[in-house]
């Protein structure tokens, strides 16, 4: 595909947050890292459709608030129609890795997590998915 050169203006903020982005992400350039950022805006919105995917959600915590865990199992309650597994390993005495495996379609799996990543306490959640159908 033949690349199409235009400006960008930027405030010098947001250009300044650019190039941080560009540097703590290893790309090459401003260009690279714009491209990224609009190809995964693109696929994001793609995943809010009917679409059938299948995928994980893996979020950390710190396994001594217990609170926690239990909004995990109430939030995942509700999602059993999508949830094929759901695994704990404690990494230390500090931190669980959390995994749910799913399948359903993009917007339902999409919506369990970012329930699950919005629980006050989470230090990181990712929803990786790929279709499936």
């Amino acid at each position: 595909m033949a690349l199409k050169r235009f400006g960008v203006s930027l405030e010098e903020e947001l250009l300044v947050a650019l190039d941080q982005y560009v540097k703590e992400n290893g790309f090459a350039n401003r260009s690279q890292a714009l491209r990224f950022l609009v190809e995964k805006n693109v696929a994001e919105k793609k995943w809010l459709c009917d679409h059938v995917v299948a995928g994980t959600i893996v979020i950390m915590y710190n396994q001594a608030k217990k609170e926690i865990s239990s909004k995990i199992t109430a939030i995942q309650q509700h999602y059993r129609d999508v949830i094929l597994s759901s695994s704990q390993y404690f990494l230390n005495e500090g931190f669980c890795l959390h995994i749910a495996t799913v399948a359903g379609t993009a917007y339902r799996l999409t919506e369990l997590s970012d329930r699950l990543i919005a629980i006050r306490g989470i230090k990181h959640g990712k929803l990786v998915m790929s279709r499936a159908d």
